[in-house]
């Protein structure tokens, strides 16, 4: 009961909390674009089952790979791209904090 509050609390709770804090005139726009790191997720739709409760993401599917994640880390550096890196960083934690929670 504790695994799937903590994913989506980090999922949906963190960029609101970023947002708000440190995007305030912005937050709606900047809690949007780091929410589009979801679509990260995508990628389950190449795996079969599509969805397995006890499969870690974490370099399993080709979005959440080691490779990729440093790609992310690097969009945190220019401003045009943070938001997003940001959002993107954000999944990747709270898929890493699923794993080690299964």
């Amino acid at each position: 009961m504790l695994q799937p509050i903590v994913h989506y609390g980090i999922h949906f709770g963190l960029p609101l909390v970023i947002a708000l804090l440190f995007y305030k005139t912005y937050w709606l726009k900047a809690y949007g674009i780091m929410i589009l790191g979801m679509l990260i997720d995508l990628d389950h739709l190449l795996a079969n089952p599509i969805f397995e409760p006890n499969r870690c993401s974490i370099n399993f599917h080709p979005l959440h790979s080691y490779y990729v994640i440093v790609i992310y880390l690097l969009m945190l550096i220019p401003k045009k791209t943070r938001l997003l890196g940001l959002g993107l960083v954000i999944h990747i934690i709270a898929d890493i904090t699923d794993c080690s929670l299964m």
